[in-house]
């Protein structure tokens, strides 16, 4: 369940237990990935402020035993009077559900903001895998 309306994964394709198990050049595209959809995620929920958050080991809180990165925006909260809410990083406390409509609706907007990131940054494409294309699983599910 997201931590946050418009909370994304982003992963790369090949098996990569660990951050340090992904080679140079998928590091390479996993940032700009992390960067673009980061700029999209802004746009699509008008929320400013997000963690990016990767785990390693069970120690570390990883669950799922192959590389992913977190982007999961964070509203203030202090805004609409709810500081007391537990609202925390790392799985513990408030979720929120999504419905099949906001889903679709979310997933849209993510899909028009990537290409205009995408096309507005078109002349410093580097390192978005081939041809300039962002490719990665939460897109490819978008």
């Amino acid at each position: 369940m997201p931590l946050s309306f418009g909370h994304l994964l982003v992963c790369p394709r090949p098996h990569r237990p660990k951050l340090t198990d992904v080679s140079p050049s998928e590091a390479k595209e996993l940032g700009a990935a992390v960067r673009i959809l980061s700029k999209a995620l802004i746009r699509a929920t008008g929320v400013e402020d997000w963690n990016v958050v990767q785990n390693n080991g069970a120690a570390a809180a990883q669950v799922v035993p192959h590389t992913h990165y977190h982007l999961i925006p964070r509203p203030d909260i202090r805004a609409r009077g709810k500081i007391s809410e537990s609202f925390t990083m790392f799985g513990k406390g408030r979720r929120e559900e999504l419905d099949d409509d906001e889903a679709e609706k979310l997933a849209h907007s993510l899909r028009v903001e990537v290409a205009r990131v995408l096309g507005e940054e078109e002349s410093t494409a580097e390192g978005l895998g081939h041809n300039g294309e962002l490719r990665t699983d939460s897109q490819a599910k978008l």
